[in-house]
């Protein structure tokens, strides 16, 4: 099966992307992922990737593309994957659709922005040991120390609530009209993200399942 995983930043989508993969024993295609292992590999089209990025820019359409063309062509891909993170705009879906591959479902995992941000901007990292914690789900046993070894928690830049809404804003002016897109061809299934992950796991397969 081919599927495209959608939703906002902070819904929750890659852990429903690990859920379905191990479900249906397909690999998961982060774009994110796969332009770090090209740049790693130092292939032709991870070395133009590079170029981008060292010079602050983001990596263009095209060359994105041709990274994603190139690991579907990988034989774990034989029998399906979960695109995460890709297409992100029309322009990018348009793409793929050039590329012909089919895609069979395209699952939005739906979250209000309140809530995402509430969930984002309540995260606390070690910056000694990487552990996480939450200021509502997951407290540390002392407010803003790291269990395991005692450093200050501090809150990443990233997750500042500011910071979040920005993000959500460019996913609604960009990325959102995909669900439109893929509603006209009649792939588009949406699942309204619970308060439990197990319940939204169950609802994520259900709507793989069909």
């Amino acid at each position: 099966m081919k599927l495209i995983l959608l939703g906002a930043p902070g819904a929750g989508k890659g852990t429903q992307a690990e859920v379905i993969s191990e479900h249906l024993n397909i690999p998961t295609i982060s774009t994110g992922n796969i332009i770090r292992e090209a740049l790693k590999s130092g292939t032709e089209v991870g070395l133009k990737a590079k170029k981008y990025i060292d010079a602050g820019h983001l990596v263009p359409d095209e060359v994105v593309i041709e990274i994603i063309r190139n690991r579907l062509a990988e034989s774990d891909c034989q029998n399906g994957f979960i695109l995460d993170g890709f297409p992100r705009t029309i322009p990018q879906a348009e793409a793929l659709d050039r590329m012909g591959v089919a895609i069979d479902r395209v699952i939005d995992i739906e979250v209000a922005d309140e809530t995402i941000t509430q969930r984002v901007s309540g995260r606390r990292v070690c910056p000694a040991c990487g552990a996480s914690y939450h200021t509502e789900y997951k407290k540390p046993g002392v407010e803003g120390v790291c269990d395991k070894c005692g450093s200050t928690l501090v809150q990443r830049k990233d997750d500042h609530p500011d910071t979040v809404r920005e993000r959500l804003q460019v996913y609604h002016d960009q990325t959102e009209p995909l669900k439109a897109y893929y509603a006209d061809c009649g792939k588009l299934v949406i699942v309204e993200g619970q308060e439990e992950v197990a319940e939204t796991s169950r609802l994520t397969l259900a709507a793989v399942e069909g």
